[in-house]
């Protein structure tokens, strides 16, 4: 991996408006999507977090990246409905929110798919979308979709580079290593550019959320590690000329369930605080009601969205 120096100005120099919140629920009963994104929005949410999953391998020597143990027993039998289906549902249901993947398992798609389906998707609710994209650590997802997992992030790289293409609505050509297309545009082009939101822990994704996205999304994990990533992402964007653009910074912290901790979030140059308000790595079904989800998600915006930046 590729060293960086951490001793750039922080992002937070950059960013001058107030912390915005992301209500964060998956693995759960799907008829509680609607009315928890209707919640949500009513409570002053920004965004609306949704989780991305294809298939469950019956065998599989892989480990989940984001939990201690790195079991990934917790997937089996949940019900994923696939993102942009659910996307599209939660936005006839409300009129504000923005809904962020958390994140869309981008190399595994063609990526012409994925721009026609997103632009479709910000035409229909007002652009009200933060496409979150990353790689996904399963090689079963790769063989299933009939993707190589070998060069994965060239290819995720190269997939952004087309979205990005195509989101412009004029006529866009690639010829890459993995992708060859001819001029072509994919109408309608979305209200305002779609961001696209880099997820993942490594060098490598870091970089990537800088060079060709704008922002990242981080999936949680020791404060302390969460420092140096924001530290390394400062560097990165002054090395790349970058520290002065708009750049959004999605965190899950425990810093974000208070007033004080939100604007230390702030001050490192955070954005975007997820939350969310039970442990979702569970084996078995969800067994919280609707209602005690509703009541924490208002519970929070009572006692933290309405004080911070007061």
């Amino acid at each position: 991996m590729e060293h960086v120096l951490v001793f750039a100005p922080s992002v937070a120099d950059v960013w001058s408006g107030s912390m915005r919140f992301t209500y964060a629920e998956a693995m759960t009963d799907p008829s509680y999507y609607a009315p928890l994104a209707k919640a949500a929005e009513a409570a002053g949410y920004t965004s609306f977090s949704v989780a991305d999953s294809l298939i469950y391998p019956k065998e599989s020597d892989t480990t989940y990246p984001y939990t201690d143990d790195g079991n990934r027993e917790f997937l089996e039998d949940k019900e994923f409905i696939e993102i942009f289906t659910l996307i599209a549902a939660l936005g006839a249901v409300t009129e504000r929110i923005r809904f962020t993947p958390f994140v869309l398992k981008l190399p595994v798609r063609p990526p012409a798919l994925v721009a026609k389906q997103a632009m479709s998707i910000a035409a229909l609710n007002g652009g009200r979308l933060g496409l979150g994209v990353g790689l996904s650590p399963w090689p079963e997802d790769f063989a299933t979709m009939g993707v190589p997992w070998a060069r994965r992030g060239k290819r995720m790289d190269e997939a952004m580079d087309i979205l990005r293409g195509l989101f412009t609505g004029e006529y866009f050509e690639y010829h890459g290593e993995f992708y060859d297309m001819p001029a072509i545009k994919m109408c309608p082009a979305p209200p305002e550019p779609i961001p696209l939101l880099v997820g993942g822990h490594s060098d490598a994704a870091l970089r990537r959320s800088v060079v060709r996205g704008d922002g990242w999304m981080h999936a949680g994990g020791d404060p302390e590690e969460l420092d140096a990533m924001l530290a390394k992402l400062t560097a990165i964007r002054e090395q790349e000329g970058k520290a002065g653009e708009p750049f959004e910074v999605h965190v899950i912290s425990l810093d974000a369930y208070t007033p004080d901790g939100v604007k230390r979030l702030e001050d490192k140059g955070v954005t975007d605080a997820i939350v969310g308000f039970r442990w979702p790595y569970i084996k078995g079904s969800d067994t919280e009601p609707l209602q005690t989800k509703i009541d924490n998600l208002e519970r929070f915006a009572e006692d933290v969205i309405a004080k911070a930046g007061s």
